[in-house]
């Protein structure tokens, strides 16, 4: 092995606790605790002067705003989990942000329902299909409304501007002071475009002004981003907020990758006519260090990266920024990626397992959002023809180009010289046994459960007795290819019910995948991380 030097695993243990306060609560999951924000020997904010440190800290506290939208969004009052006694199901109530363990989308608190509900806070109780069907308010469909019934009972949409006033008006506010106060024009004219946007959930200008703002060493994305909590249509997004800070030199290296949009586009496995979307000219990549996470960004599962924005108007004509948390990276293969790899990997693919192959994977994966089919082959926007499973769908898409375009990088264009693919795919391999703790019930699970059903129906990889995987090379990157054009052709032809029944065949846990997460558990391997923000 190489460039590896493993830390010790700090657990926080979900525990069964005393009478009184959980319903089923038994460990689901462990989670290694990282410090975000932390100064080590070269200070992270070295070179920002007090002026941008006060901006900084604006963008903190309009993301404390933003976490409480978010416990609105995702749960209701948070006062009913700040109540309870304190102890191990509270503290894990706070890090799912409410009493449903998102790995399985099961409570673990008592008085709430056993499954957490699949439109979460964004439409009333018991509200049918129907009624919603049959509701004639246009704005039902808007990613920025949450549904709630008038004095008579009817259902009516609510502008989250509206729903989440208060907050909305602290979030603006504290934008605009760091407008006033930024020396940068991009940042000025970004903040007080993105405070304009949340004060009328018309974000497209906002988006636009992000892209540009490409000359700051700070960055702020705040507001509804993605509608993973939506899982009843797909169509509400949730509030996030992430406070970063680029890394230069980083960002540097990895820049050669921001114009090569067109390029990768056409090497897509697909047929030709699927290929129209044109990716804008002007996306970018940021490598960064995250500062502060809040809203559906810290609940549970952490991102490594993002790739926004998901409006593909915005994305035609200018492009995609994708932003790469190193340091959470670097905390995700430290504490779990590489020492799960060492556990259930054969002694041949063991040594394969590499930091730089899993962070040029992540990079890719996080491209591909921004690439590939934004509209069917009839030109109905995939989200809207595939509802609820075009969530899944595109995630299961990015995984598995990710390690498709590493590859590609290393052989066909030969621009990277830092891994190769067998060890971007041993430790794809490792990184997606890992996601499959987070279960079949959120988009990013499913994805990676399609991913590993999929390649080892292809035999890409064989499971043996003794709990280790053993990779078939001959067949490893033809069943990549084959997943990504199939997912592709899916997202093409948009059709519904092919994307229900792959979805349903290919997210099944089987007796090997299970045993494989059994044991994983049992060895005290986390399944992901939970932040100390110490910035």
């Amino acid at each position: 092995m190489k460039k590896h030097i493993i830390l010790a695993l700090a657990t926080v243990a979900v525990l069964a606790v005393s009478c009184g306060e959980p319903k089923r609560f038994s460990r689901f999951s462990d989670y290694a605790t990282v410090d975000i924000g932390k100064e080590e020997e070269t200070s992270l904010l070295e070179g920002i002067s007090d002026n941008g440190k006060e901006v900084l800290n604006l963008y903190r506290f309009a993301a404390m705003e933003v976490d409480k939208i978010y416990w609105k969004q995702a749960f209701g009052d948070k006062m009913a989990i700040d109540t309870l006694m304190e102890g191990p199901a509270k503290e894990y109530a706070l890090i799912n942000y409410g009493p449903w363990d998102r790995l399985t989308g099961k409570s673990f608190i008592r008085g709430y329902d056993w499954f957490m509900p699949a439109g979460a806070c964004f439409y009333p109780e018991y509200m049918s299909d129907e009624e919603f069907n049959a509701c004639d308010d246009p704005d039902k469909f808007s990613p920025y409304t949450v549904l709630r019934r008038d004095e008579k009972g009817n259902l009516k949409a609510v502008w989250y501007h509206d729903e989440y006033a208060e907050h909305v008006e602290k979030i603006c506010k504290y934008l605009r002071a760091a407008a006033d106060i930024t020396i940068i024009p991009s940042v000025r004219e970004y903040l007080n475009a993105q405070a304009d946007a949340i004060a009328t959930d018309n974000y497209r200008a906002a988006e636009e002004k992000w892209l540009k703002m490409d000359d700051s060493r700070m960055d702020l994305v705040i507001g509804p981003c993605e509608s993973k909590d939506d899982q009843r249509f797909g169509i509400k997004k949730s509030y996030s907020a992430y406070v970063l800070l680029k890394d230069v030199k980083l960002t540097e290296r990895v820049s050669i990758f921001s114009g090569m949009s067109g390029k990768m586009q056409e090497m897509l496995p697909c047929k030709e006519e699927y290929k129209t979307f044109v990716p804008g000219e002007s996306s970018n990549i940021f490598v960064t260090d995250a500062l502060y996470y809040s809203g559906e960004a810290n609940a549970a599962i952490k991102d490594m990266a993002i790739n926004l924005p998901f409006d593909d108007a915005v994305q035609a004509s200018v492009g995609t920024r994708t932003m790469l948390m190193k340091n959470v990276i670097q905390a995700k293969f430290e504490h779990i990626v590489f020492p799960l790899g060492n556990l259930i990997l054969g002694d041949e693919e063991r040594e394969l397992l590499d930091h730089d192959a899993f962070f040029w994977n992540i990079v890719f994966r996080e491209m591909a959002h921004g690439l590939g089919v934004k509209k069917t082959v009839d030109g109905v926007e995939v989200s809207e023809t595939l509802g609820n499973l075009a969530v899944p769908v595109e995630e299961a898409k990015a995984i598995i180009l990710g390690v498709f375009f590493t590859n590609k990088m290393v052989h066909e264009l030969e621009a990277l010289d830092l891994v190769t693919s067998r060890e971007a795919f041993a430790t794809f391999l490792a990184g997606i046994l890992r996601s499959s703790r987070f279960g079949n019930i959120g988009a990013v699970g499913q994805g990676n459960i399609i991913c590993y059903n999929y390649l080892k129906e292809k035999g890409a990889f064989q499971r043996h007795n003794n709990g280790t995987y053993t990779i078939n090379w001959d067949n490893a990157y033809p069943a990549v290819e084959a997943l990504a054009g199939e997912l592709l052709e899916i997202q093409a032809l948009g059709e519904y019910q092919r994307a229900a029944d792959f979805v349903k065949r290919y997210t099944e846990i089987d007796d090997d995948l299970d045993a494989d997460r059994h044991n994983i558990r049992l060895e005290l391997i986390p399944a992901d991380v939970k932040f100390n923000f110490v910035w």
